[in-house]
C-alpha cells in the first residue's frame, strides 16, 4: 500500500535533513505508529504522503502511484484516498458542523442525497450527530477533534494519517479517539498516527516505527494485539 524507497527531505541547502534515506514498506490495512522526540521528521513524513512536500530524494509510491513525482493537477485525486488528521484540526471556523465534513463529499462532486446521508452516518459515528449545526469554536476539543477525524473518514479513504491526534486531549478522550481509529482500520483503512505518547501503544499495541533526527532507528511489531 505505501513504500518509500531513500526517502530524504531537505528544507535549504544548508540546513540538516528532516528525513534521511528512509526506506519503508506499510502493507494494506495496517496500523502503525510513527513515534519520535520534537523535530524528529514524523511531521515531515505524513506531509510528504499526502504530497504537501515533495522527498528531496527518493521515491514514494502509494497504491502503486509514484507520489514523488506526482504533477499538482493529479494531487486533488491522491487526496481523495487518503484521510488526514491535523493536530490543530484545520476545521473551517466560519461554517457549521455539517458544511466542514461535507465538504470533501462536495469537492468530489457527490450528490446532495449522498452528500446528506454519508454526513450524518459518520457523524453519528463519532457520536456528534446533534451537533450538525454548531460551528467548531461551539465544541468543546475533543468534539472538534471528532469532528476533524468524521472529515477524513466521510471519503473512505485508503490510508488515515493522523498528526499527534491526542495532544491536547484528555486520556478519557484520547481513548474515545483512539476506538474511533480502530474501528476505520477493522473496516480496512490503513493508519499511521504520529505520536510522542507512549502510552497509546500499552493500551492499543500496533506496530511502532521510530524516527530520530530523520533516520529510522526502530521498527518494533507487538508482543501481542
Amino acid at each position: 500500500m505505501i513504500q518509500l524507497y531513500n526517502v530524504s527531505k531537505k528544507y535549504g541547502s544548508d540546513s540538516a535533513a528532516a528525513v534521511k534515506n528512509l526506506t519503508l514498506q506499510v502493507g494494506k490495512g495496517e496500523f502503525l505508529y510513527i513515534t519520535g522526540a520534537s523535530g524528529a521528521g514524523k511531521t515531515t513524513l505524513l506531509r510528504m504522503l499526502y504530497a504537501a512536500e515533495k522527498p528531496t530524494r527518493g521515491q514514494i509510491l502509494i497504491d502503486r502511484q509514484n507520489v514523488s513525482r506526482i504533477r499538482s493537477r493529479q494531487i486533488p485525486f491522491l487526496r481523495r484516498k487518503i484521510g488526514v488528521v491535523f493536530q490543530d484540526f484545520k476545521l473551517l471556523q466560519s461554517r457549521t458542523v455539517y458544511e466542514n465534513v461535507a465538504f470533501a463529499l462536495e469537492a468530489q462532486g457527490k450528490k446532495r442525497y449522498e452528500v446528506s446521508k454519508k454526513v450524518y452516518q459518520v457523524l453519528k459515528e463519532v457520536g456528534l450527530e446533534h451537533r450538525l449545526q454548531r460551528k467548531p469554536l461551539e465544541l468543546s476539543g475533543g468534539e472538534q477533534q471528532r469532528i476533524a477525524i468524521a472529515r477524513a473518514l466521510v471519503v473512505d479513504p485508503l490510508i488515515l494519517l493522523a498528526d499527534e491526534p491526542s495532544g491536547n486531549l484528555d486520556q478519557e478522550v484520547t481513548f474515545e479517539i483512539m476506538d474511533l481509529f480502530k474501528r476505520a482500520n477493522a473496516r480496512g483503512t490503513t493508519i499511521l498516527l504520529a505520536t510522542h505518547d507512549h502510552s497509546l501503544n500499552q493500551r492499543f499495541p500496533r506496530r511502532v516505527l521510530t524516527l530520530d533526527q530523520g533516520e529510522l532507528v526502530g521498527d518494533q511489531q507487538p508482543l501481542h494485539l
